[in-house]
């Protein structure tokens, strides 16, 4: 690791592997596993029985709830959070045995993911959208975009603060909305 432990908490469960980067205000809850060459962000939260496997890139500022399962060939971008029993698949074509094809996924800065989604490999989550509980996510999600179901669809398009902002029949093209909820600009670039 390459700071000192005391700026860091690793519950004496936890299991994070000596070849892991884990940086200053990070968290590592109960039964949580970090694999070698994971490299952790600052002030992260990794929740209880999680599993980060190596070659995964975590942000900073990024709360992972109890019970997720981050595959290699993941990256989290900063501000990111992800919800309770979140799985992130690596593979299309996953067997028991043979050759294994990880595939990258990507989540961007400030998206959010919702209890119990499952994120299929090969896509990206865009900046701060907002994935609903149980969703299957198959596809790429806008910035900003708001998607729900099995398999999820887009829904509309939320703000900075995860309040709806625009439906989907908004027309293409680059639209400025301000958020009722918090008042923030949020600029929508719909194709």
């Amino acid at each position: 690791m390459k700071i000192e432990l005391s700026d860091i908490y690793i519950h004496p469960t936890a299991i994070v592997e000596t070849l892991s980067e884990i940086n200053e205000g990070s968290k590592i809850w109960h039964f949580a596993h970090v694999r070698d060459h994971a490299k952790i962000g600052r002030n992260v939260i990794i929740g209880k029985s999680s599993y980060v496997d190596s070659h995964v890139i975590i942000g900073d500022n990024v709360k992972i709830q109890n019970l997720v399962s981050v595959y290699q060939g993941v990256t989290i971008e900063s501000e990111v959070f992800v919800g309770p029993h979140v799985t992130f698949t690596n593979d299309l074509y996953p067997r028991a045995m043979g050759e294994w094809q990880i595939i990258p996924t990507l989540i961007q800065k400030g998206a959010s993911l919702g209890a119990n989604s499952t994120i299929i490999c090969g896509l990206t989550v865009g900046e701060y959208a907002l994935v609903a509980a149980g969703s299957v996510v198959t596809k790429d999600v806008p910035n900003h975009g708001f998607v729900a179901g099995n398999p999820a669809r887009l829904k509309g398009y939320v703000c900075f603060c995860a309040r709806k902002v625009a439906d989907i029949d908004i027309p293409s093209g680059i639209h400025v909305i301000n958020c009722s909820h918090c008042g923030k600009e949020v600029k929508l670039n719909i194709k």
